[in-house]
């Protein structure tokens, strides 16, 4: 219900005060603006809209009156003279209003009523544009970030950062699950006495913390003294006093692997709904980068690389299909797979020999690198044969890149370094998921068999599974 006040002798008469009434406002009236202040400056109450008499608005009595009101918009009624007016037109929201009829000043009230309103939803507006385009920008940052790291702990470290200056947190930990024990790591902190977090771990279940990873579920807890699930144990080694704590659960693949705490809002304000979502928002990315960190960090431990040319193995590329396809499904994106054959390479074998066809391959495979994105995967796959991955990439985008790599290829002289100045092309065939293929054994089915028609017909060409 809008509160409006009507001041002075003329705002205040019966037919004025009985239409806003009517209008179902919760309506004021004071004979003048004296009485009118004792009782606002005692006022809790918001108003919204001032309906005074022109005689009424005088030093020192109108300087209070708007430091009380000045946020609400006012009508000034006059009867004899316009004079004087002028001054006080250059506030927002002013009208004044000659001896008007009950029903004109019902209207008019209205539409400023509503006029208020549509300015006061624009400024909400602007300041939600202002912050979703913080948001994005933060988001852009993490993608840039994902696709130039492959480094777990500093993705981490300069992401939560990020965080921290979104939600203004005083501190942060990232706390990862060991498989092995069960048991939460602190894998990431910023805050003091960080060294000993790193020293420490946390049960399934034991605090706040505990509590998150092992249920799946985000929590804001606004007083940690008010929680029994708050464990002081960490507390007290770090000799930190936690006032409010947000903790969301890292999930991949349905699982847990961890959490994100931020602890202790500034200015002592809990958290809220808003940081919550940002946060939940941003943990399906802090989820990509620890799969993504991981499985680099599993495959640093394996052989993953072609001995020759160094590109991945068939073995790498195996496990990248798994992950970008899971991938693909889980943000409704498309993957694309190129193979690619050199043409009449036994002839190159033939005439040069084995070890120029070595060179050969290694030259085109540096080819290939330089002609891809850092995010597109290059794997030897047997032979004269590679393999390209290429995430986040419709079939139309992958023939188009397939077409590049073909001329580049045709273009280039290899070898000139060791006099050979040998020219070769080569055959490329094109699938993708999920518009061609259906799983990773249809995606590098389909598109070997699109090379083989190029193989077997044309030679030095580009077919895509449609």
């Amino acid at each position: 219900m809008h509160k409006i006040v009507l001041i002075g002798k003329n705002s205040s008469k019966d037919e004025y005060w009985q239409i806003l009434r009517e209008f179902n406002q919760d309506v004021l009236r004071f004979t003048n603006i004296k009485s009118a202040l004792k009782v606002l400056e005692n006022s809790q109450d918001r108003l919204e809209l001032i309906v005074i008499d022109k005689e009424e608005i005088k030093p020192p009595f109108l300087r209070k009156l708007n430091n009380l009101t000045k946020d609400s918009p006012r009508i000034i009624l006059y009867e004899n003279s316009e004079r004087g007016l002028l001054q006080y037109l250059r506030y927002p929201f002013t009208y004044p209003l000659f001896n008007p009829k009950p029903e004109t000043l019902l209207m008019v009230s209205k539409n400023i009523l509503y006029s208020k309103n549509l300015h006061k939803d624009n400024e909400i507006l602007k300041i939600e544009n202002k912050e979703t385009k913080e948001t994005l920008r933060f988001f852009e940052e993490i993608s840039k970030i994902l696709t130039s790291s492959i480094d777990l702990d500093e993705m981490l470290h300069i992401i939560m950062k990020k965080v921290k200056e979104i939600t203004r947190a005083d501190a942060w930990s990232v706390l990862l699950l060991d498989e092995e024990s069960n048991e939460l790591v602190f894998r990431n902190v910023e805050g003091r006495k960080k060294k000993h977090l790193h020293q420490m771990r946390v049960k399934l279940g034991e605090g706040i913390a505990g509590w998150v990873a092992k249920e799946g579920i985000p929590v804001i807890v606004p007083d940690v003294s008010k929680d029994s699930r708050f464990s002081c144990r960490i507390d007290k080694v770090i000799n930190f006093k936690i006032r409010s704590l947000l903790c969301v659960p890292i999930i991949s693949k349905g699982k847990s692997i961890g959490v994100i705490e931020l602890v202790s809002k500034d200015k002592e304000k809990p958290f809220t709904k808003d940081d919550l979502d940002f946060m939940l928002k941003f943990t399906d990315h802090a989820a990509l980068a620890i799969e993504r960190a991981t499985l680099y960090q599993r495959m640093a431990e394996l052989v993953i690389t072609d001995d020759l040319t160094k590109l991945f193995n068939t073995r790498y590329l195996h496990r990248t299909l798994d992950t970008e396809i899971y991938r693909c499904d889980r943000y409704k994106t498309s993957l694309s797979l190129i193979f690619m054959d050199v043409d009449h390479f036994k002839v190159i074998n033939d005439t040069y020999g084995h070890l120029v066809g070595s060179k050969l391959l290694v030259e085109i495979a540096q080819l290939l690198l330089k002609h891809l994105r850092a995010a597109d995967i290059v794997a030897r796959y047997g032979g004269d044969e590679y393999v390209i991955v290429l995430p986040q990439t419709p079939p139309g985008s992958a023939s188009k890149i397939a077409e590049r790599l073909r001329r580049s290829i045709e273009q280039n002289i290899f070898l000139k370094k060791e006099g050979y100045f040998i020219k070769v092309t080569a055959s490329f065939g094109v699938a993708s998921y999920p518009e061609s293929a259906k799983t990773k054994e249809d995606l590098l089915r389909l598109a070997d068999e699109a090379m083989y028609r190029i193989k077997n017909t044309t030679r030095n060409g580009v077919y895509a599974i449609t």
